[in-house]
């Protein structure tokens, strides 16, 4: 079998408890490259999985799995997971420069493989101009593009969004769906894409997951229009 039919996300009778809020018996699969939107109403537990994915969240059972290894006891850091938070969460006393290089400095890579990086995000997600300022003053645009870059900066096999364009204008949300086909393209990075927004999910998803009554099921593009 070639690389693409690898499966990068499998998530198998994961269970999750957080006060009175549970999920059981929850299972999801994304293969290699492809684009993943996971939709529901909100308190579903939409970024308790993602949350879950990327180490952030103590499951109760089950296994997860990112790129054929089983991460389920793994910390965060090891897990090879690229994760942008609904609030986008920059270091606001940073410069954007410092915060696209924060993920290869805790890991202290030379620094001459920090710059490189740097600059190809910068490349890539049209930050050039904004690399000496804080994000204090950024529109919400730029402040997700500098989000998805620090998500980038150790080039993850996985990339988790929750909700990134929730907070956005029409125009910029136009903007971001160009720019997150682009980074696909550009990387092959494997993502799964928190929303509720169905146009988002139609302008993005190569598979669409429903989260209802806490189970998922894959839907069809028809299902969402």
């Amino acid at each position: 079998m070639g690389e693409v039919d690898v499966t990068m996300i499998r998530i198998e009778n994961l269970s999750i408890r957080q006060g009175h809020f549970s999920l059981d018996h929850i299972h999801l699969q994304i293969d290699n490259g492809r684009y993943g939107v996971l939709m529901g109403k909100t308190g579903t537990g939409k970024t308790t999985i993602l949350e879950a994915i990327c180490g952030l969240k103590q499951i109760a059972g089950g296994r997860i799995e990112l790129g054929n290894r089983d991460v389920t006891h793994l910390k965060p850091a090891l897990r090879g997971v690229g994760f942008v938070p609904q609030d986008g969460a920059l270091f606001t006393h940073m410069t954007i420069r410092e915060n696209l290089a924060f993920a290869l400095a805790i890991r202290k890579r030379p620094q001459s493989e920090i710059q490189a990086c740097v600059t190809e995000l910068a490349d890539l997600l049209g930050l050039e101009k904004l690399m000496d300022r804080t994000p204090h003053g950024l529109s919400g645009g730029e402040k997700q593009r500098v989000s998805l870059g620090r998500a980038l900066a150790a080039h993850p096999t996985i990339l988790c969004l929750d909700e990134p364009l929730s907070a956005l204008d029409d125009e910029t949300r136009q903007e971001m769906y160009v720019l997150l086909r682009s980074v696909r393209e550009r990387t092959g990075v494997t993502t799964l894409h928190i929303t509720h927004n169905l146009h988002e999910a139609t302008m993005l998803a190569d598979v669409v997951f429903l989260l209802k009554n806490g189970t998922i099921r894959q839907i069809s593009p028809a299902e969402i229009a």
